[in-house]
């Protein structure tokens, strides 16, 4: 039995989630009133020999009664206190990427109006939704993102996640297009010899063998990885053995397309055996 709480900034992909959600095998609910959700983790428990009911997920955004939202850690303490498994799903996006996305489909905001610009109601909804994204399990910036990516990631992270064991995703990014909102650990990698500045190497990427050779010959680059391969493999089960569900580390260079590439692939092998469920992806690349 499982519940996930579907919640995000309106535009960034909530709907596309609760898809893909449903997809996956879960009964799926679109706005349910926050203060409706325990009564719902209850009638999971009454239904649990019901198959279609055992997974089940629910979205939570801003069309829900303001005071619901305001009270939710007090709705998530019961339906923990039903020990029914539940996660909270968090959808987010720059600013000037939801504006861009209203502004191509032509959707109204739900909190815009005669006295409330788009760019007003953003800001109020990510306000409003703070409560919730506080307690966020999984954080996942579609900023970057079109909806068949945001559907892979999810079928990935979710679909795939190995039973109760911690779900980590490694992802390289370039400074330049901003960090993801949705790391929990970043390094930054932009003070190592960077490829980009050999004519020969410039147009390939960390995972093209010349580019490897190069990184894998510098020393700077050699202490870096040992030292980030360290920190991972010292911390990551402490984090495990805190029950937490996913873990996103972000390994930045300037433009994400050579050294946080090759570091990246590099950790992934040596984490592999001890995550099977471990997770690859070169924002950049895309």
């Amino acid at each position: 039995m499982k519940l996930i709480i579907v919640s995000g900034l309106s535009g960034s992909g909530k709907s596309v989630a609760l898809g893909t959600l449903e997809d996956l095998g879960y009964y799926c609910i679109d706005n349910l009133p926050a203060g409706l959700l325990p009564d719902f983790a209850k009638q999971m428990l009454h239904s649990s020999k019901d198959a279609n009911h055992r997974l089940s997920a629910v979205a939570i955004d801003a069309r829900n009664m303001v005071q619901d939202i305001r009270d939710f850690s007090d709705v998530l303490e019961k339906i923990r206190g039903l020990k029914i498994p539940v996660e909270i799903l968090f959808l987010d996006a720059k600013k000037e990427t939801l504006i861009r996305r209203f502004s191509e489909t032509r959707r109204r905001h739900p909190l815009t109006n005669d006295e409330t610009s788009l760019a007003e109601a953003i800001d109020e909804e990510a306000s409003l939704l703070s409560v919730i994204s506080g307690f966020a399990d999984l954080r996942i910036d579609t900023t970057h993102t079109n909806l068949h990516q945001l559907r892979d990631i999810l079928a990935q992270r979710i679909g795939k996640k190995n039973g109760d064991g911690l779900s980590v995703l490694l992802t390289s990014f370039g400074f330049k297009n901003g960090v993801p909102v949705d790391a929990n650990f970043v390094f930054d990698v932009r003070c190592l010899p960077n490829p980009h500045w050999d004519p020969q190497l410039r147009s390939q990427t960390g995972q093209d063998e010349e580019v490897q050779l190069f990184l894998s010959r510098q020393e700077d680059v050699v202490s870096m990885l040992a030292d980030i391969q360290c920190y991972l493999q010292t911390w990551l089960p402490r984090y495990a053995m805190e029950n937490r569900s996913y873990l996103t580390i972000a390994i930045g260079c300037t433009g994400g397309q050579h050294r946080s590439v090759y570091l990246v692939e590099q950790i992934a092998q040596s984490l592999a055996g001890d995550y099977p469920g471990l997770l690859v992806r070169h924002r950049e690349l895309i």
